[in-house]
């Protein structure tokens, strides 16, 4: 606000003045000019009547001749003064209109708008610095699950993209070089509820920049960037930034994966999707005879150094050799897009191909022409722009890859259920036929949508009935978290993935094991189990039934009605001994109360 006031004083200052000088002078001629009343009388007019009388010559309103008719003298002096000061104004008018029109005072404008609001948000956020197709993905998933987010973009058209989306939560955005730090400030960095920064633009050296700039001004925060070089992540993580995530290195893991426990492969990808989404079959990569690889940058780098742990036969088609390094194994000169680049790759054995350029309309060439001379590939295939998303769908490849919605969709568990992360992290030490047998648990509970995932805390927020049982029982086991509120005989549509203490975490933990504050699950299950378990853990009268099969009447009314049945059983027969009156306070078996 000072910077606006300082730059409309200092561009509004010459056409003041001349408003001012302009001003002071005809008002003075007008009181220093005598003039005559009705009765002929001399009188001057005062410094208020000059200036009444000014001010509506010079807007050109004339209201006539006050307080008396104006003498000669008098009238050519005011014929000077109003087009004077019509000429003034014209100039100050001219020079407003100019003022608002002036980059600077607009940019400083937004920037004070933008900032009041982020100071009002009152709820945690995430500042989230670059609106590409990651960011866009990421702020959908977040203001979809009630999370609140503020973005930075260096580029206005996405800005007003942004603006464009109809979100279910509100969004500040601003337009502004992320590099600078006084953007990051302005965006909230140092606010106490700024929960993390999150850097994802599609330049290294600016992400790098954004994490080393949020480690310095607010240490405390959690930083997430993306970065698709070794040596910038390696730079990230000197200084501690949080969360680095390549799209390259994430998807060829996600792919060896596959390769070797395709059951682990489908159980994260139903846990992480969105909810709501269909259930979907899962791909299996053959995991003997020649694959090929078309395109040798990043992510071609990547896949083949995760392949060739798989003792496959690998070949790699590039157009540019010269550009990267060489492979190990066989390489073709070539686009890949050409039928005889393709035979010279042996595509008519192969048992695989992976399109992985840089370009969207070569990779759809290299499927379609490798499909039609060999019919039985399995095929990988790079989308690297999602406004292309019709015509690979169109192609059918197996697996489609995106480096934009890996990311958004790492970061989203992350940021929605860490413990998800974990789980994940953690499951990949099982072996194949513990996921087979968690999925087929899974899908026995869920219909036609992927499962639900939520976790909870025993704690006084997400737990605050249990706790307040604590006193009186130890607490619950985890076996009464899946009862059903509704009716305790029957189960919840839900499984018990993980439950994490100060000691460690536990995969699968046994029911039967009781519960601790400060515990944290982590579930799945149908649409509906959770808000169901919710209940459960903050309504006393809902947990009080899953526990013990019946909840006591609480409330004023229902109180004054048990003391009174109460005194009614505790009236004596004629010519009995007076019973000793019982205690209100005193407890009741809600179990036998008949």
């Amino acid at each position: 606000m000072d910077n606006i006031v300082f730059l409309i004083f200092r561009r509004m200052r010459a056409p003041l003045l001349a408003l001012l000088v302009t001003y002071t002078v005809a008002m003075t001629g007008l009181v220093a000019i005598p003039g005559e009343d009705t009765a002929g009388n001399t009188v001057h007019l005062s410094f208020f009547d000059a200036f009444y009388f000014v001010s509506y010559t010079a807007t050109t309103i004339g209201f006539g001749e006050i307080p008396y008719p104006l003498t000669g003298a008098q009238r050519i002096w005011v014929t000077f003064c109003v087009y004077a000061t019509v000429i003034v104004w014209l100039y100050s008018i001219g020079s407003l209109i100019a003022l608002l029109q002036d980059k600077t005072l607009q940019r400083a404008i937004r920037e004070g708008r933008f900032g009041r609001r982020v100071r009002n948000i009152p709820d945690p956020f995430y500042l989230i610095c670059g609106y590409g197709q990651t960011g866009s993905g990421l702020v959908r998933a977040l203001t979809d699950r009630g999370q609140r987010a503020v973005v930075l973009d260096s580029s206005a058209e996405r800005v007003n993209l942004l603006k464009l989306e109809s979100l279910r939560e509100y969004v500040p955005a601003l337009h502004a070089d992320v590099r600078h730090p006084d953007a990051l400030l302005l965006a909230g960095l140092r606010l106490p509820n700024c929960r993390g920064v999150l850097a994802l633009t599609s330049d290294n050296e600016v992400n790098l920049r954004v994490a080393l700039a949020a480690k310095l001004l607010q240490p405390g925060a959690q930083v997430i960037c993306r970065a698709d070089s070794h040596e910038i992540e390696a730079n990230m993580a000197s200084f501690g930034t949080d969360h680095i995530y390549d799209p390259f290195d994430t998807f060829a893991s996600y792919f060896a994966t596959a390769l070797q426990a395709p059951c682990l492969t489908l159980l994260s990808d139903w846990l992480g999707e969105l909810r709501g989404s269909p259930l979907r079959e899962s791909a299996h990569p053959p995991t003997h005879g020649l694959w090929v690889i078309c395109g040798y940058g990043r992510f071609g780098k990547a896949l083949y150094n995760h392949l060739r742990q798989q003792d496959l036969e690998l070949v790699v088609i590039e157009a540019h050799p010269e550009r990267t390094d060489q492979p190990d194994c066989a390489l073709v000169h070539g686009p890949g897009t050409e039928a005889h680049t393709l035979e010279q790759a042996a595509i008519h054995r192969a048992v695989g191909i992976i399109a992985g350029t840089d370009n969207d309309a070569n990779n759809l060439s290299i499927v379609m022409t490798a499909k039609a001379l060999n019919p039985g590939l399995f095929t990988v295939l790079r989308e690297n722009q999602l406004m292309n998303r019709q015509l690979f769908d169109a192609v059918d490849a197996d697996i489609i890859m995106h480096p934009s919605l890996i990311v958004a969709n790492r970061i989203r568990v992350l940021l929605g259920t860490p413990l998800l992360t974990e789980f994940v992290h953690d499951a990949r030490f099982e072996d194949d036929a513990w996921a087979c047998e968690l999925i087929a648990r899974i899908t026995a509970l869920v219909q036609d949508q992927v499962p639900e995932v939520w976790q909870v805390r025993i704690d006084a927020d997400d737990a605050y009935a249990l706790l307040r049982l604590r006193p009186q029982e130890p607490l619950p086991k985890i076996e009464d978290l899946v009862r059903d509120p509704r009716d305790r005989g029957c189960r919840l549509p839900a499984v018990v993935l993980m439950r994490r203490r100060e000691h460690g975490r536990t995969l699968l933990p046994d029911l039967d094991d009781r519960l601790r504050e400060g515990d944290e699950l982590l579930f799945c299950g149908r649409s509906g189990a959770r808000s169901s378990m919710l209940w459960t853990l903050q309504n006393l009268h809902a947990l009080t039934y899953v526990l013990h099969g019946a909840s006591p009447p609480r409330g004023v009314v229902w109180e004054w009605l048990l003391r009174l049945q109460r005194r009614r059983h505790a009236v004596p027969k004629e010519g009995a001994a007076l019973p000793e009156h019982p205690r209100d306070d005193s407890p009741v078996d809600w179990n036998n109360r008949d």
